[in-house]
């Protein structure tokens, strides 16, 4: 039996051997293929570890983890990592020196610092993968599945793979079991791939993620060789070119052979790649307006309907709680200012009652000992002191049992803010159907249950004379009938 990719079955723990992601903060995520060697591996006496901000990770503490589980650092000895040893000729004998000995050894918790292992998703995996080429983020390939129509069952013929994002997210849209035998048809995802050294990059991921059997990676120019595996079609319900330019590959993707077009092969029988009992829908993705026009102009020519071009412009909004009054300590999200007027109010009451207070030391010491004038230094002073005390009093006083809950501006109130950057590749995707071929014995069928040409009561199949005919025989019978009754 087949193993099971963690992409469409990851089961309830982490197992050896499979991949998970390393989840450190919202935008940095690590993927693994947990390693359960025992002993040195790279001078570490735990085995394999990865080193964050956070912590070291032995994998040995990641395996066997319930998936979302929280992981505490741990403390690794170093050994011999990053020492040279030395050459032994092959007539030695073997050394029994402490760096040579490959020991296992438990690792041991660290004060602080945490990861959480998650299981791998099309949309984790997009966040996390190495980038080879630009990368089709979430918001494009979820629209762009829908709109050709991606169910389990069916065939995607892919090219252009680059880093493997929409590979990952088509393989989990077709998937509908793993297939027995060679005439069993399944879910499928057929990806072509130009760069040498990005198709086997790709080759190495999708064998470690055990999807071998659901995707056929192909080294290959489409441009001149057309999309054809093994000289076979792969009867391909849907398409999606990220290519530089589609109008090049168009010509392969057609029901019979292009007149109009230059296709290598013309003294080869044409075969397509294409399904030919449904419609097929197509989706290309350009970053220029002027690859658009070109791809268009080329649908056109070869028979594609329902030509329709795209945008996707993705912002992620985050809403979080601010904080409201003159009377909030000075954090990070909190906005110093009056969140109403009593309180801006007082605010203006206590900078006056300062001033006053201020100017009247002056004056105080300017006048005479028996001045017997009102002395506003004490009545301004006893009103800034009550006025602030009171503020300060109703700010600190705790809530009692019966109070009232705590008000809503001093929760916070909601804001929003989008990100500054947005974290999608920004490009036209064009959207078209080529219809379903019909065959002479389709088409028969067809015309003997709906006669074209035949119809007896349709407006337009009688003369004018022949229609006033029967309306005075309508007519008459009306008449006939009432002088009956």
């Amino acid at each position: 039996m087949t193993k099971p990719s963690p992409f469409l079955n990851p089961g309830q723990t982490t197992k050896a051997g499979s991949l998970a992601i390393v989840h450190l903060s919202r935008d940095n995520l690590v993927p693994a293929i947990l390693d359960d060697t025992v002993g040195e591996v790279n001078g570490y006496a735990e085995g394999t570890v990865i080193n964050t901000r956070f912590g070291s990770f032995p994998h040995s503490t990641l395996i066997g983890q319930p998936w979302g589980s929280q992981i505490r650092a741990s403390v690794v000895d170093t050994g011999s990592r990053g020492r040279k040893r030395k050459v032994r000729d092959d007539t030695d004998e073997p050394s029994n020196d402490t760096e040579e000995a490959a020991s296992a050894k438990k690792p041991a918790t660290a004060a602080s610092g945490f990861v959480h292992v998650l299981p791998p998703t099309p949309e984790i995996w997009t966040m996390s993968l190495p980038h080879r080429t630009q990368v089709v983020y979430t918001p494009d390939y979820s629209y762009i599945l829908h709109r050709i129509r991606a169910r389990p069952g069916m065939r995607i013929i892919e090219a252009g793979a680059g880093s493997g994002s929409f590979t990952h997210a088509s393989v989990r849209a077709v998937y509908n079991g793993y297939p027995t035998a060679a005439e069993d048809r399944k879910g499928k995802v057929y990806s072509f791939e130009f760069n040498e050294a990005r198709f086997q990059a790709m080759e190495r991921e999708v064998k470690a993620h055990d999807l071998s059997d659901l995707v056929q990676i192909t080294h290959r120019d489409v441009y001149n060789d057309g999309f054809l595996v093994n000289g076979e079609s792969p009867e391909a319900d849907c398409v999606f070119l990220d290519l530089p330019a589609p109008w090049k590959a168009l010509p392969h993707l057609s029901r019979h052979r292009p007149a109009t077009e230059a296709v290598n092969g013309q003294d080869q029988p044409w075969v397509s790649p294409l399904r030919s009992d449904r419609a097929v829908h197509l989706c290309t993705f350009s970053p220029c307006i002027e690859q658009v026009t070109r791809t268009v102009d080329a649908m056109r020519r070869l028979g594609w309907m329902e030509i329709e071009m795209v945008e996707v412009a993705h912002k992620r909004i985050g809403v979080l709680r601010e904080r409201v009054g003159l009377n909030m300590p000075g954090d990070r999200g909190s906005n110093q200012s009056p969140y109403d007027v009593a309180e801006a109010v007082n605010r203006l009451r206590e900078v006056e009652g300062r001033f006053k207070e201020f100017h009247g030391r002056n004056q105080k010491a300017a006048k005479s000992a028996n001045d017997d004038d009102v002395d506003m230094n004490d009545s301004v002073e006893a009103s800034a002191a009550e006025t602030n005390g009171a503020g300060r009093e109703a700010a600190a006083e705790p809530p009692s049992d019966n109070a009232p809950s705590v008000p809503s501006f001093m929760m916070g109130r909601l804001v929003h803010r989008t990100e500054p950057e947005i974290k999608t590749h920004t490009s036209y995707l064009v959207f078209a159907v080529l219809p379903q071929e019909w065959t002479e014995e389709q088409e028969a069928a067809a015309f003997e249950k709906w006669p074209c040409g035949k119809e007896s009561k349709v407006i337009g199949s009688l003369d004018k004379e022949t229609r006033k005919k029967e309306k005075r025989e309508l007519l008459k019978g009306k008449k006939k009938r009432k002088s009956e009754k």
